[in-house]
């Protein structure tokens, strides 16, 4: 199972990167646990500084927009 946090402070583009997720990993077959983060000291923790910010297994693997559909598939095919 992947751990998935979407680092944000509640922007449209962050509510729409956790849906987009969700969304593909039901879609695949993949089972995820994602959370959502909104407190500015955590995002700050990872030293994010543009969101939406995607952290998969506790590795920041994208920042700044909203990550494309063959992207989210690849982060979510990579150890299924």
């Amino acid at each position: 199972m992947h751990q998935i946090k979407v680092l944000g402070m509640g922007c449209s583009k962050c509510a729409k990167t956790v849906e987009s997720i969700t969304r593909i990993a039901q879609e695949l077959n993949v089972e995820i646990q994602i959370e959502k983060i909104e407190d500015p000291q955590q995002i700050i923790a990872y030293g994010v500084m543009s969101t939406p910010a995607v952290v998969m297994n506790n590795v920041v693997v994208h920042a700044g927009s909203i990550p494309h559909r063959d992207v989210i598939e690849q982060w979510l095919q990579a150890t299924n």
